[in-house]
């Protein structure tokens, strides 16, 4: 795709409705079809599925056939599938899904303004899946502060990560620092094997793993290396300022109400703190020593400082962890 030029493939994807309630999306770019419906038209099989509609590739069209409501949902659908393939060269099945969100059909967003939300990296383009998320990108980008609380595989720690690295690949700081309570070992990684570094990685590893999925390995490693992102666990940053920084601070549910408020105090000049966790995962002996809802009551009224809160509909990992979190949440308020 790279010889494709992308604007103006999206710009000539044309419609044309016919009065049976049929209609037709018509592409200048045939390998940009086949991207779009897959091998064997998987895609469209699975949107179809997916949307209860009859969706049919004639040429060089897809043709849709139901109600014009439901006509339109497919539309948006096959322009949010149209952008991904031209980002990342592939689709998978994750972005159907998440193709006929709410997010994607809302009638009053359309689609060049959901575009604005693409956060670009090296090696692929992060796009927000939900109107949560929406609001989450747009506070990364704004605020100085973000509190962020909700289950696993919301994107939390992910988007955050993204957004704090195309920040130092654009010079805007000089530093992402990323940071975890190492609850498991209590803050004190004396008796584990190893130097430090091997003390501290494996609670760290999440966050080695957003990095790795946004840039080359080699690259991660060299700023590393040279101090342009640092990964530490929590204990590290006592007593330190952050200048020209963007510092996250995930699984902030195990940090205690302490913890987290000498956290967000390390916040210097062109910086950004991140804190992030899920109330419904506390590691910690006594759950009450949790700061991560006492944080929000106290701070969320400040108009510096953005508190998003995700829930179930906002996993973007497989379509079954949204149902099985719902089904624990919902287990939770029963008893």
């Amino acid at each position: 795709m790279s010889k494709i030029n992308k604007k103006k493939i999206i710009s000539e994807l044309k419609y044309v409705y016919s009065d049976n309630n049929t209609l037709s999306i018509i592409f200048q770019n045939n390998e940009l079809l086949l991207g779009v419906t897959g091998e064997f038209n998987n895609n469209l099989k699975e949107l179809e599925k997916i949307t209860e509609t009859s969706l049919y590739s004639r040429g060089n069209s897809i043709l849709v056939k139901s109600t014009p409501e439901k006509n339109n949902i497919v539309k948006n659908a096959i322009q949010f599938l149209t952008e991904q393939y031209l980002n990342n060269g592939t689709i998978e099945k994750k972005d159907i899904v998440s193709s006929i969100s709410k997010f994607m059909i809302n009638q009053n967003n359309d689609f060049e303004k959901k575009i604005e939300y693409i956060i670009k990296t090296p090696k692929k383009s992060v796009i927000p899946r939900s109107e949560r998320q929406k609001d989450y990108v747009r506070a990364l980008k704004e605020s100085d502060i973000i509190i962020s609380a909700g289950p696993a595989g919301t994107g939390k720690t992910f988007l955050a990560v993204a957004v704090a690295l195309t920040m130092l690949l654009e010079k805007k700081i000089e530093r992402i620092i990323l940071s975890r309570p190492a609850v498991e070992a209590g803050e004190r990684l004396g008796f584990l094997p190893g130097d430090m570094r091997e003390k501290v990685d494996p609670y760290l590893r999440p966050l080695y793993d957003s990095l790795y999925d946004l840039l080359d390995f080699e690259k991660i490693q060299k700023k590393i290396e040279v101090g342009d992102i640092e990964i530490a666990p929590l204990a590290f940053m006592r007593g330190r300022t952050l200048k020209n920084s963007f510092a996250i601070l995930d699984e902030a549910q195990n940090a205690t109400d302490t913890q987290i408020k000498m956290f967000l105090t390390r916040i210097g000049d062109n910086s950004k703190i991140v804190i992030n966790g899920d109330p419904s995962q506390i590691d910690l002996p006594n759950k009450s020593m949790s700061g991560l809802r006492r944080s929000k009551k106290l701070l969320g009224h400040l108009k510096e400082i953005s508190v998003v809160d995700f829930d179930h509909k906002d996993v973007v990992r497989h379509p079954l962890v949204s149902k099985i979190v719902k089904a624990y949440s919902d287990k939770s308020s029963e008893e």
